[in-house]
């Protein structure tokens, strides 16, 4: 027999951490307004959703760190939200690499206290100008905070039912 794990869409009773950048503005801003209402949608308490505001995205991988040793709680899962627009000079391959990098180095290698890491959901949006941040953040092409809101309840359960208890 064939044994399989389903993460659902039911987020009562979860806690989730949420990482944002302000660095890019508006875009940031959507990206976080629309995952908390799609949190609020699949059920996650609003008194279970903790959000921190960090300068930029380069920023992000330390607070989450802080998150996932359990600090100001322990998270069934961790939403990463930002905007690195490439620009004229380097800056965006100096930080949107590094931040991704960071995060999975996180997720998939760092123990805390004897636990496991939560699921990191990886919500930063890299585009080539505004106009894509402003397409991809609830516009015309897509809502990345609503998708990584939906991943983060989806993961956390799937970690749950594979036998995951130490929250």
């Amino acid at each position: 027999m064939v044994t399989e794990f389903n993460g659902s869409m039911n987020g009562e009773g979860l806690k989730i951490g949420i990482v944002t950048s302000r660095f890019s503005g508006e875009p940031c801003d959507r990206l976080l307004a629309s995952a908390i209402q799609r949190l609020e949608e699949l059920g996650v308490s609003k008194t279970d959703i903790t959000t921190a505001s960090v300068p930029g995205a380069y920023e992000i991988p330390r607070v989450v760190r802080e998150m996932v040793d359990g600090r100001p709680e322990n998270y069934d899962a961790v939403i990463t939200l930002g905007c690195v627009i490439r620009g004229e000079t380097p800056h965006f391959d100096f930080v949107a690499g590094p931040c991704a990098d960071a995060l999975m180095k996180i997720q998939c290698d760092y123990n805390a206290f004897n636990k496991l890491c939560p699921p990191i959901i990886f919500g930063v949006l890299t585009t080539d100008n505004r106009e894509q941040a402003m397409a991809r953040s609830g516009g015309d092409h897509s809502d990345k905070g609503r998708d990584c809101a939906e991943a983060a309840v989806e993961m956390a359960n799937l970690i749950q039912s594979m036998g995951r208890s130490d929250r």
